[in-house]
């Protein structure tokens, strides 16, 4: 009997090892900051020959989107497989707990038996978790430090490609400016046309650096063991691509190789093109779909490849939130023709003044352009205020320059997608409308996410409220005002909000009792609205300027914000703003930025 079960278990413990051998490696290699500039997507100029052949032996993704147009909040998605805006992680680079129960995707592979590297960008927007997610996560992370015969699922980043390649004009350039074909919304300039250049170049030596990671695990053996995703962390990079809503700020190139051993993992065949709607959300869910570990009910998206495979989504929906020092609040839907595009807060321009963006010569020169009067229409847009609704026909105008919103003939389409938009947020209780400086102080206490289903969020009426604010309607002016005393500082701050955008002056005295609000947010929303009216410009700038007292950092930011458009009226604030800005920083203390800018800006 004893011989009997050693032998039922060493049955056992074979059979298992060789299910694990079995099971396939996955590759993810990275590129920083790029949309489809790439051969394989009919982009003439790129140099990516490595990439290009890749393509034509893997599935090339057409419709393939980051969630958010910038890095942090988009690898929150990947690495949670939940939306931010559900989970509070929508800002850039912020540090929001998410629940107990939301787990770095990597940790159920670890705990499967694989071995987890990372080389080497985490940016995960949220408290991390990576002592339970990787073996190693650093520069010299590598799967091939694995024990023997044991899967792997390995990240490399290449960032090369990265924003930052932009800031310092390299003399010697392989691709030719006078050659670069511009984008529609971008003028000719020097710099603008140098950046291009040098950005293709970028492009060239990362795909060099693709080649190399393939070439080693060729060498290594495993490339007939390895599924191999390439694809990049967002779009990119010149102005009006990262960070913005737009196709060249979200579309991003993913190109998936199976080994012929585990094609059958894909419905489409290597060396073809799918049309399938496909975002970060689905990556985390798809790689355990792909390594036969059940996805976890969470999980907001659907395997694409795998033994656990979803239908096609209608759908793919992106997000933005506050980057680096300036608010802002967009959603966005995309089906295969459309792009729709809400604008929470229109009344702010495109072009909001970014420290790290206008590090590039080119965003500068475009700038230097519009205040010189020399821009055609698409190209001033960008440095003037946003409608609430923008619809591009993605097919017809890939650069997304003729809005669609305000046309007859797609009637039918924007009110489709404006309900995508507006049932996807309420199914999400997207946390992204409570202003940050009240979402700081929530998390303290509780995970944003628990907060929205606590009871606590009014999410309809908060919603309803924002819609109304950001219509640009004057039609909803006496239910603004009347909102200012709501019960719900949310519903307060939108009201508020809503009157500055629609520069309603009426509101005057409701929005002067609004300056001693017991809610800091909604006292900043009052003055702007004050000020943009100019019905209380002295109230205003002394509200602004006591809340840069605070002890909330985005509180102090979100008047900053504020302070920046008042011009020569900001000097009350400027003593503040110098205590703020003589602060240490650590990396990522946004106020300290903002303040910087601001005194910069006015020669202080």
């Amino acid at each position: 009997m004893k011989k009997q079960l050693v032998a039922i278990l060493l049955t056992i413990l074979v059979f298992s090892k060789i299910n694990a051998q079995d099971r396939p490696n996955i590759l993810w290699i990275v590129s920083e900051d790029n949309t489809t500039m790439l051969g394989s997507y009919g982009d003439k100029f790129a140099t990516t020959p490595n990439l290009d052949k890749f393509a034509s032996q893997s599935i090339r993704y057409k419709n393939a989107f980051s969630t958010a147009p910038v890095c942090a909040p988009s690898r929150n998605t990947l690495i949670t497989g939940m939306y931010p805006p559900s989970l509070g992680t929508e800002h850039m680079r912020s540090s929001y707990p998410v629940p107990d129960f939301v787990k770095f995707f990597p940790r159920y592979l670890r705990e499967a038996g694989y071995y987890t590297t990372n080389n080497a960008k985490k940016d995960y927007n949220t408290d991390d978790q990576s002592e339970d997610a990787w073996d190693e996560s650093s520069n010299k992370a590598t799967y091939k430090n694995r024990k023997p015969g044991q899967p792997f699922f390995a990240v490399f980043n290449l960032n090369v490609s990265h924003e930052s390649s932009l800031h310092e004009p390299v003399a010697s350039l392989q691709h030719d400016p006078e050659k670069v074909v511009l984008p529609p919304y971008h003028p000719a300039t020097p710099e603008l046309k140098h950046d291009w250049a040098q950005y293709y170049d970028k492009l060239e030596e990362m795909d060099r650096q693709f080649a190399k990671l393939l070439e080693e695990l060729e060498d290594e053996g495993l490339a007939e063991n390895t599924i191999v995703f390439y694809y990049a962390d967002n779009g990119g990079v010149l102005a009006r691509s990262k960070r913005f809503m737009y196709e060249s700020g979200l579309h991003v190139p993913l190109i998936i190789h199976l080994p012929a051993k585990y094609a059958h993992l894909a419905k489409e065949k290597q060396g073809t093109t799918s049309d399938r709607l496909v975002t970060f959300l689905d990556f985390a869910p798809t790689v355990l779909s792909l390594t036969d570990i059940k996805v976890p009910g969470y999980m907001q998206g659907g395997a694409f490849l795998g033994k656990q495979q979803r239908p096609e989504p209608q759908y793919a929906y992106g997000f933005r939130g506050r980057m680096d020092e300036r608010i802002d609040m967009s959603r966005s839907v995309r089906d295969k023709k459309y792009r729709y595009i809400r604008n929470y807060l229109p009344n702010k321009i495109y072009g909001q003044y970014l420290e790290y963006l206008w590090r590039a010569p080119s965003v500068k020169s475009w700038e230097d352009a519009y205040k010189a009067g020399k821009l055609n229409a698409d190209q001033s847009k960008f440095w003037e205020p946003k409608p609430a609704e923008e619809l591009f026909d993605v097919e017809a105008d890939p650069h997304n320059i003729r809005n669609l919103a305000e046309d007859p003939k797609y009637k039918s389409d924007l009110l489709r997608l404006r309900k995508a938009n507006d049932q996807w947020v309420r199914s999400l209780k997207d946390v992204g409308f409570i202003p940050e400086a009240i979402l700081f102080e929530i998390a303290k206490k509780t995970p944003l996410y628990d907060y929205a289903r606590s009871g606590q969020y009014h999410l309809e009426k908060i919603i309803a409220t924002a819609d109304m604010a950001s219509s640009r309607n004057g039609a909803h002016s006496k239910e603004l005002i009347k909102r200012l005393t709501d019960p719900d500082p949310v519903v307060r701050y939108w009201a508020a909000t809503g009157l500055a955008i629609l520069k309603d002056g009426s509101a005057k005295e409701q929005l002067k009792k609004s300056l001693n609000d017991s809610e800091p947010a909604v006292r900043i929303a009052a003055a702007e609205a004050l000020y943009v009216t100019n019905t209380d410009k002295s109230g205003a700038m002394t509200a602004l300027t006591e809340t840069l007292k605070s002890d909330n950092p985005y509180v102090r930011l979100q008047s900053l914000n504020i302070l920046d458009l008042t011009g020569k009226d900001v000097e009350p604030a400027l003593g503040l703003a110098r205590k703020i800005a003589d602060q240490k920083p650590e990396m990522f203390d946004y106020d300290i930025r903002a303040a910087r800018v601001l005194l910069e800006k006015l020669g202080k």
